[in-house]
């Protein structure tokens, strides 16, 4: 029992300061938008196309903050504090080569990009000005990410934490002076919201940058078996996020076929939604961290159990949410809309991810554990059964052939997610995790 008490509290010791650290990030980007709101309607639009653009190709790179994290975590867990630190600095070197290569390709594309989403000239024109900036940061960003994972790796999750905050609020002092000209600022506009973006996240890669200069090694020669680690680890990662966003995009299109009200109503729903994602995110990376920690320690008894106390936690928090969306959704829709159409379609919206929150926490902390050990090829083919062989099929025969309400399409989330979590349980269950070994 006191086994199971001290898991649970370096269980959330961990989690929460993540589940925070990822509200300040959605934050930032939701203050970006609410900053420019005075601007009027194209530059809100210009800032949420730049924000778009920049996420997809962030999204390429994703599996390298996980690939640290999973090395990191195992090392620590081994008391290989060499290997962990000349992991953290290969990673950390290859990501901002990457980081910049996605700048020079996102600066080169990012017009054409537009142009094939069908977005207006006028939105254009303001979007290139702000989204060129972005590319620019995205370096940062990616700094951001992986430096992060390196700490979390170690089971530091307070100093991303703290990064984020000073994070938010230089962004909130740089970008409203430099967006309105206030304070004796130049009136930059929307290249001063971006230019806000740039100085805040540069400063909180810094700032983490330097908080690990006691874990990063540097080694007298290239590590190919930790760069092959990181491979295979996290090249499933970034195909599984790149076919979650994809298919998100056909889903999306099949809601469109009901028109704008269905749209907004299914847009303004995801957005109180993902406040729910914030307790499973910060549970799944604390399993990861732990789970690798233990492997890398050979303690998979422990590891099982910080599994099950990951997910027991998740699941009640998400329920809690679950319980709020099932029965206070005209409150939570109002608060975001006064159209009372697109508020009553959404209730039943959120009526549908209530029920879907278990399913949907028991997915992401088993995800977070199979990611701990290294497993994450299986994560991948998860998400494709789940989102192309279950919820772009079922949409389009409800939304589309049988030309049911959309009140059908969005059932189709619930049964993607409920088939990825037996697959995530059955794969857990089966022990293969235990077999794979991600260092040497």
């Amino acid at each position: 029992m006191a086994v199971l008490t001290r898991i649970r509290k370096s269980v959330l010791n961990l989690a929460l300061p993540i589940t925070a650290s990822s509200l300040l990030q959605r934050a930032e980007g939701i203050v970006a938008v609410f900053l420019v709101g005075g601007l009027g309607a194209e530059p809100i639009a210009a800032v949420g196309l730049g924000q778009l653009l920049a996420f997809i190709g962030t999204t390429l790179l994703s599996g390298l903050s996980v690939g640290t994290n999973v090395l990191v975590a195992q090392f620590s867990g081994a008391r290989r504090s060499v290997d962990a630190g000349e992991a953290a600095l290969h990673l950390t070197s290859l990501s901002l080569i990457a980081s910049v290569l996605l700048s020079l390709v996102g600066l080169a594309t990012n017009r054409l990009a537009m142009i094939a989403l069908g977005v207006q000239p006028d939105v254009i024109t303001q979007a290139i000005s702000y989204s060129n900036v972005i590319f620019l940061v995205i370096p940062f960003t990616i700094l951001i990410q992986v430096l992060s994972s390196v700490l979390q790796g170690t089971g530091d999750t307070k100093t991303p934490l703290y990064a984020m905050i000073g994070v938010n609020v230089i962004h909130i002092i740089v970008a409203y002076p430099l967006i309105y000209g206030k304070w004796g600022a130049p009136d930059w506009g929307l290249q001063g919201a971006a230019f806000a973006v740039g100085v805040a996240e540069s400063a909180g890669a810094g700032y983490l940058l330097w908080s690990c200069r006691k874990i990063l090694v540097k080694s007298h020669t290239l590590r190919l078996d930790l760069l092959r680690s990181a491979w295979h680890i996290g090249a499933p990662i970034s195909g599984e996020r790149v076919v979650q966003q994809v298919g998100v995009m056909f889903y999306t299109k099949i809601v469109l076929v009901y028109g704008t009200l269905s749209y907004a109503a299914h847009q303004v729903g995801l957005s109180i939604e993902s406040f729910s994602f914030l307790p499973g995110y910060g549970f799944a990376i604390a399993a990861a961290t732990m789970v690798g920690q233990s492997i890398g320690a050979g303690k998979y008894i422990r590891a099982k159990m910080e599994n099950w106390e990951a997910n027991r936690l998740a699941v009640m928090g998400m329920t809690i949410m679950g319980m709020v969306f099932f029965f206070f959704p005209y409150a939570l829709m109002r608060s975001f809309t006064q159209d009372e159409a697109v508020v009553l379609l959404g209730t039943q919206f959120l009526r549908i991810v209530a029920i879907l929150q278990i399913p949907l926490a028991l997915t992401m902390v088993l995800a977070g554990s199979l990611r701990g050990a290294g497993d994450t090829r299986f994560i991948m083919w998860a998400t494709i059964i789940g989102m192309w062989g279950v919820r772009v099929p079922l949409a389009f025969l409800f939304g589309i052939w049988l030309e049911l309400g959309v009140y059908y399409v969005w059932t189709a989330m619930i049964a993607d997610w409920t088939v990825r979590m037996a697959l995530l349980l059955w794969r857990y269950q089966s022990g293969h995790w235990q077999q794979i070994r991600v260092i040497r």
